[in-house]
């Protein structure tokens, strides 16, 4: 029986980054069947999609420092002001 992995979407960043790399080593080593090898990339996508989503809502609170006139820090404004 396979070993049960978490649900990606319990997982931190760097929790799903490791396995998503090591998905990553696997597929391209050639080290697994086909059957084997669609499982993993289909958990790599999940894991992919959740690093992404993570790393979104960091961005997100994200801020950037505005700068004055004179070039004095005046406060602060979400990142994505630009957008």
């Amino acid at each position: 029986m396979a070993d049960a992995k978490p649900d990606p979407a319990a997982l931190n960043f760097e929790d799903a980054l490791k396995e998503l790399e090591s998905i990553v080593t696997k597929l391209e080593g050639g080290q697994a069947s086909l059957e084997e090898s669609i499982s993993l990339y289909e958990r790599g996508e999940k894991l992919k999609q959740r690093c992404e989503t993570l790393l979104k809502d960091a961005e997100m609170r994200i801020e950037k420092i505005t700068l004055s006139a004179d070039g004095s820090p005046k406060g602060t404004e979400p990142l994505d002001v630009d957008r």
